[in-house]
């Protein structure tokens, strides 16, 4: 497995070289932020984010909301490449992804089926599971299961299989919205209407206490690499306050593990990508416990891209330049991604 951390990306000046699939010109990209998701409002951030990188680079960018202009819009536009930073539902479920590659216009990023895969939770984690990877034990319900069986039975079943504490998070989703480690028997069931006020079927994981780190991955075409892991330090839960709102996270770049519990977060995360078929770019959120065993707990396949997010902390920990990376990333997806449908594997 390669952990050694990306070398940083070439300065933002256009190569004199011509690269197959890359215009003689600077790059036309079009940043997808916004949606409806409950992740609008961050997706917004991390696209002007994005787009002020590309620019500083020497990117003609322009930013689309995903919204009933869009279409038209891409469609009038012709960009060479589209950058999906959605987050949530319709962004990183696949299916804007698919509209994307209907309109026969290449993507930066991860395909719409492996983006079906990682956006759920316990999907992605018995995949990564069978590859080898420790993740902590996990019931996936949805909300239609406790009104047919009668919740009681259910939070007791729960609490006798996987004891407490526990973590109730929605099967599909991110930035921690609907989560909740729950301590108590009593305070289960509020922890699953909370949940299910974000989506339908809950992910109900035991609790891990340890170390919580982010590693993200980066393919600049020479295969997936490792940026440095991120070492998370909350004043309470890692949630959606803690998250874009500076002041309540520590954050160490990179984290304070040993050698050998480096290579094994960055080994995690590539296992990881390259198992669920990932492609550029993704973020493992892991926790090494107290016997330095590292658990797989999610993986997203549009980071989070504000000034407070992760996989740009780890890029300039790894000694990048922001615009000059995604320059990178962008010219590494025009040189290999085709336009258009994904194939159907042969039978």
């Amino acid at each position: 497995m390669t952990t050694s951390p990306v070398p940083p990306a070439a300065s933002p000046s256009p190569s004199s070289t011509p690269t197959p699939g890359v215009p003689d010109r600077a790059p036309r990209v079009a940043v997808l932020a916004g949606g409806l998701s409950h992740e609008r409002d961050v997706s917004l951030r991390s696209g002007r984010r994005v787009a002020e990188a590309l620019r500083s680079s020497g990117v003609e960018v322009s930013v689309h909301d995903v919204d009933a202009d869009l279409i038209a819009a891409l469609t009038e536009l012709r960009p060479d490449l589209v950058w999906p930073v959605l987050h949530g539902s319709s962004g990183e479920d696949g299916s804007v992804r698919d509209v994307v590659q209907l309109l026969g216009l290449p993507l930066l990023g991860t395909g719409p089926r492996a983006s079906r895969v990682a956006w759920s939770k316990s999907i992605a984690k018995t995949l990564v599971s069978r590859a080898g990877l420790v993740t902590p034990e996990f019931v996936t319900l949805p909300q239609s299961l406790f009104r047919e069986l009668g919740p009681a039975r259910v939070l007791s079943a729960i609490v006798e299989r996987l004891g407490l504490p526990v973590v109730v998070k929605p099967s599909r989703g991110g930035s921690a919205l609907g989560v909740s480690v729950v301590q108590s028997p009593d305070d289960l069931a509020r922890a699953m209407v909370e949940c299910f006020a974000y989506g339908d079927s809950a992910l109900i994981e035991r609790a891990v206490s340890g170390v919580e780190v982010a590693v993200s991955v980066v393919d600049l075409g020479d295969g997936a690499v490792a940026l440095p892991p991120i070492e998370i330090v909350t004043d309470g839960p890692y949630d959606y306050d803690a998250r874009y709102n500076p002041g309540r996270v520590e954050y160490f770049a990179p984290a304070r593990l040993s050698d050998a519990t480096r290579a094994e977060v960055e080994r995690v995360a590539l296992v990881a990508h390259r198992s669920l078929g990932l492609n550029r770019l993704s973020r493992s959120d892991l926790i090494v416990d107290t016997e330095g065993v590292v658990h797989f707990l999610e993986v997203n396949v549009s980071p989070g891209m504000t000034e407070t997010s992760l996989f740009p902390q780890a890029a300039e920990a790894a000694g990048h330049n922001l615009g000059a990376l995604y320059r990178s990333l962008v010219e590494a997806s025009l040189a290999a991604a085709p336009v258009g449908l994904e194939p159907v594997p042969a039978p």
